[in-house]
């Protein structure tokens, strides 16, 4: 299973009040587990960097990451970033 980091640029006229943001989260969350079955969320995090959250997902099928950063993009009002990440010693094994 390969492991992807989605990282998310929430826009600043997604809501006008921080509550908001929880149901944003919550229909985001509801959507992607509805709509990509075979993405399985390892960990999100809230970061105060270039980008808000970043989340950690596995999954064998990149056509459902690829989806699952367009329902963020479209649900949570963000634009988003996706990067395919190796655990370090097998990224070196690979060498």
């Amino acid at each position: 299973m390969a492991t992807y980091i989605i990282l998310s640029k929430i826009s600043t006229q997604a809501f006008s009040d921080p509550y908001e943001f929880k149901k944003i989260a919550e229909r985001v969350a509801s959507k992607i587990k509805k709509d990509c079955p075979d993405v399985e969320w390892k960990q999100s995090y809230s970061t105060m960097g270039r980008f808000d959250v970043v989340d950690i997902v596995e999954s064998t099928d990149p056509e459902q990451i690829a989806k699952a950063a367009m329902i963020i993009r479209a649900y949570g009002h963000s634009t988003t970033e996706t990067m395919t990440a190796f655990p370090w010693q097998e990224f070196l094994d690979m060498m």
